[in-house]
């Protein structure tokens, strides 16, 4: 019995133990009442709750980490607060959110005929095409408004209200509030972003044992996965390689997805301090090079130290060139970017969509032997 403890105890992530909880109180700036029901939350995270009659708030489980901080309900402007969560817990006082003014205008409502169309490449795009797709479904669509230009060919879109996702590969139901869609098919170019809650889906044990599964499958290899294997010097150690990827634009390059880049592969890993950065700011850390990264998550722990043409096409690696659009990227301890607009993945982290997305807190579970 005592042997068995000491394995279930192992198999605590250790911020279990360092969790803290979140309190407050929300109310209404115009007349200072308090707003019950009001969805309470840290973005992208499984940290979630509703205020009481009297407006008070308690987020509970909170694991370290810095967070943006979410209240959102109907007839209001959403809050958004960054917080660090350290070792103590945090009081957030009595917070005031703003009344929405309306203004009601005459409305012809015109069905579009090529919704259908715009969500289906919407649906691709956002979910994903992986294995994990087909066990996407999105229950809500009706909240999203599409605009598409017929010109440049690029369908933009957002979300008026929470679209509900259930996601039974991994075992969550996301509510995700689409702020940002652009996708551009000419430059082969995505970018989305928005405020998201996660929650478990109920299940049998068996269920939930292939869900942890499929968790950690998910995380292996993922940016989350490498940003925080940099924080703790251990990309070696887990399975990352870092090399230096020289490209040039081709003269050559008259329109397409391919051959736009003339480009080399310095056949040596990288040193971490060869783009990693501690900031002057508790929790955030940060990338960056004068060239592009070419991440390798050698699956199988092949020898690092491949040639050029091995590391391209190892079949059991997965790689993702990151190139930079700012001079640094900045990442938290939970490693997730704070600024995702100085950055483009191409490969494997490119095309993890919203099937492969994990919750900001997720942690993998290690055995330890």
């Amino acid at each position: 019995m005592r042997k068995s403890l000491l394995i279930l105890l192992l198999l605590i992530p250790a911020c279990c133990l360092a969790q803290v909880k979140i309190t407050g109180k929300v109310i209404n700036m115009t007349d200072t009442k308090p707003v019950p029901n009001a969805s309470v939350f840290l973005n992208n995270a499984q940290v979630g709750n509703k205020t009481t009659e009297d407006g008070t708030f308690t987020l509970s489980n909170v694991k370290p980490g810095k967070y943006d901080f979410i209240i959102s309900i109907v007839g209001y402007e959403t809050y958004t607060y960054s917080l660090q969560a350290g070792s103590s817990n945090i009081d957030l006082g009595t917070i005031s959110i703003i009344p929405k003014t309306f203004q009601l205008n005459e409305v012809k409502i015109r069905p579009d005929p090529n919704r259908e169309k715009y969500y289906n490449i919407f649906r691709q795009q956002f979910l994903g095409t992986s294995d994990n797709t087909a066990q996407c479904k999105i229950l809500n669509s009706d909240v999203l408004d599409f605009d598409y230009d017929d010109v440049t060919y690029v369908l933009k879109a957002s979300s008026h209200d929470f679209l509900e996702i259930e996601n039974k590969a991994l075992g969550y139901r996301i509510r995700y509030k689409l702020t940002n869609f652009n996708y551009n098919p000419g430059k082969a170019m995505l970018y989305y972003e928005g405020i998201s809650n996660f929650e478990d889906l109920k299940g049998s044990e068996k269920q939930k044992r292939r869900w942890h599964k499929q968790r950690q499958i998910a995380y292996l290899g993922s940016s989350m996965h490498f940003y925080r294997a940099a924080i703790k010097d251990s990309l070696s150690k887990e399975n990352f390689v870092v090399m230096r990827l020289i490209r040039k634009p081709n003269p050559n390059y008259h329109g397409g997805p391919n051959n736009k880049y003339q480009q080399s592969l310095v056949n040596k890993p990288l040193d971490r301090p060869d783009f990693f950065y501690t900031t002057d700011q508790e929790g955030l850390f940060a990338i960056g090079f004068t060239d592009c990264l070419y991440v390798m998550y050698t699956k199988k722990g092949q020898d690092p130290s491949a040639g050029t043409v091995q590391a391209f096409n190892m079949p059991n690696n997965a790689t993702t060139i990151i190139s930079f659009d700012e001079p640094h990227a900045f990442f938290d301890n939970n490693g997730i970017v704070a600024n995702p607009h100085s950055i483009v993945y191409e490969g494997d982290w490119g095309i993890r969509r919203v099937a492969e997305m994990l919750p900001v807190d997720y942690e993998p579970v290690v055995e330890k032997k």
